[in-house]
C-alpha cells in the first residue's frame, strides 16, 4: 500500500469511527445513555451476572471506567450490584427489569443506525463489510497484544 492509499484508508476509518459514535450518541441521548453505557448494558444481556472485571475486559475498558458507568446505572435503577457468591473478593453486576426493558429499546437504537450506516449499500455487501471491519479489529488487537 502506497502513502496516499494508507492516508485515504486511515482518513475512513477514523471519519467513520468520529461520526458513527457522534450519531450514536445523538440517538442514545433520548434514554438517558451515554456511548459506552449501552455497550454495557448489551454485554450484560448476554449473561445473568457477570464481574466488573469481565466487563472491563469484555468492553475494552479501564476498570475505572466501567465502575462509574455502572454506579451511574445502578443509581437509575438499570444495574445491581452485589457480591459473588463463589468469590467474596468479586462483584457481580446484573440488569434489572428496568435494565432489561431499556436494552430493547437500544437494540432498536442499534438497528437504526447499523441502517442509517450501510445505506446504499445492499445486503449482501452490508454483511461482509462487517466481516471486514471485524478483521480489521482483529489485526490491530493482535498487533496490541504483540506490541
Amino acid at each position: 500500500m502506497d502513502d496516499a492509499e494508507a492516508q485515504a484508508l486511515n482518513r475512513a476509518i477514523r471519519l467513520l469511527s468520529l461520526r458513527h459514535r457522534a450519531r450514536a450518541a445523538e440517538l442514545l441521548a433520548p434514554l438517558g445513555l451515554s456511548t459506552g453505557q449501552e455497550a454495557l448494558l448489551l454485554e450484560l444481556s448476554h449473561a445473568e451476572a457477570t464481574t466488573q472485571a469481565q466487563l472491563s475486559s469484555s468492553l475494552g475498558c479501564e476498570p475505572p471506567s466501567v465502575t462509574v458507568m455502572i454506579r451511574k446505572l445502578e443509581a437509575r435503577g438499570i444495574v445491581r450490584r452485589g457480591p459473588s457468591p463463589s468469590d467474596k473478593r468479586a462483584t457481580l453486576v446484573e440488569l434489572t427489569d428496568d435494565g432489561r426493558a431499556l436494552v430493547e429499546r437500544i437494540g432498536v437504537v442499534w438497528r437504526q443506525l447499523a441502517d442509517e450506516t450501510v445505506t446504499g449499500l445492499d445486503d449482501a455487501t452490508a454483511s461482509e463489510l462487517a466481516g471486514l471491519l471485524m478483521t480489521l479489529t482483529g489485526n490491530i488487537d493482535d498487533r496490541y497484544r504483540i506490541e
